[in-house]
């Protein structure tokens, strides 16, 4: 069986990707085809979220044990398949990928393929530019300062809008995608 996410950012307007994936296929797996199809370094420490419709987080799956003492399960990403915790289509994850300032791209499961099988998986629409992977703390630092001196609201202007459309999650919103280019 194969799964289909459709991927979205909060800060970057127009940017989509999606990803089929075996449904036994690990979260390691899925976290190194989104890292590829955008473009970002695997050196650094990434999560994933199972969210509630409302992307309230509820289990974490980690790139590494954090050796959090905790009565949860603790799952990792190289020894959790897909299916484990993800079987519903329109279940919702967050990425996230950079740990330092929270900042995440928001997945959905758009399609459950019966019956096929991918042996690795496969970025089948690429949309946009990825936000920058790090952020530049002399950066943030100065747009702080300004934001301050001016008032505005940082949070809205930095992590891109505080409310954004979920209907970005539908496919058929892909802006500009050109249908003749290969994936």
């Amino acid at each position: 069986m194969v799964y289909k996410f459709v991927i979205i950012s909060d800060e970057v307007d127009d940017f989509k990707r999606v990803i089929k994936i075996d449904s036994d296929a690990t979260f390691k797996e899925l976290n190194d085809a989104i890292l590829d199809s955008v473009g970002y370094s695997n050196d650094q420490m990434t999560s994933f979220f199972i969210c509630e419709s409302d992307w309230e987080k509820l289990t974490e799956i980690t790139l590494v044990d954090m050796g959090k003492e905790s009565d949860e399960d603790i799952w990792l990403m190289d020894t959790t398949r897909i299916s484990d915790l993800v079987e519903d289509e329109g279940q919702r994850l967050m990425f996230v990928f950079d740990y330092l300032t929270d900042r995440a791209f928001f997945m959905e499961l758009r399609e459950t393929i019966f019956g096929e099988e991918l042996d690795a998986p496969v970025c089948t629409k690429k949309v946009g530019d990825a936000p920058t992977q790090m952020v530049d703390f002399e950066e943030i630092e100065k747009k702080i300062v300004a934001q301050q001196a001016s008032g505005d609201d940082l949070d809205a202007d930095f992590y891109g809008a505080d409310e954004y459309d979920i209907s970005e999650l539908d496919e058929d919103s892909f802006g500009s995608y050109d249908p003749t280019m290969d994936f």
